[in-house]
């Protein structure tokens, strides 16, 4: 792995979220935001998965974990609905390939790569499911210390 292999790969990956971005039709003052997320997430699931031998379920958790936090955080910056960019970012962490491969080896009759993408199609979406769930609750955590303890401190952080 080299820079050149990441930069390539947040590249498509930023192209992919701003193509899937225009077919939703979210507002274009969106689009870069929503690509840089989708992007940024998707190198460091890169790194963490194909890099580090990361398992599939917990990349993909700490992947659907990041988009849920930078989305809210664009949501309030932009002052847009955060799924404007949640949707689009997750597009490259869909399981559709392996989707494919299991219906595929399905008609083809062979059952035991069946239950081997099946598992995989369910970790997947399961990790990304509890991902944004976590992320929403991370969210929420962070913002009722920011706003209970920092804000009514006499420290005034």
């Amino acid at each position: 792995m080299n820079g050149s292999t990441l930069l390539l790969q947040f590249f498509l990956c930023y192209v992919s979220t701003v193509c899937f971005g225009i077919l939703l039709n979210i507002p274009k003052r969106a689009y870069n935001t929503a690509g840089m997320i989708g992007g940024g997430v998707w190198v460091i699931y890169w790194i963490m998965y194909y890099c580090s031998g990361i398992g599939l379920a917990f990349s993909n958790l700490v992947a659907a974990i990041l988009i849920s936090v930078l989305s809210q955080a664009a949501a309030r910056r932009k002052r847009m609905p955060i799924i404007v960019f949640n949707v689009p970012a997750l597009v490259p962490f869909v399981p559709g390939g392996q989707a494919y491969k299991m219906v595929r080896n399905f008609a083809i009759g062979n059952y035991h790569l069946v239950n081997v993408y099946f598992y995989q199609v369910v970790v997947i979406v399961g990790a990304i499911t509890l991902g944004f769930g976590l992320g929403e609750l991370l969210n929420r955590v962070l913002n009722y210390l920011h706003k209970y303890l920092i804000k009514k401190s006499r420290w005034n952080f």
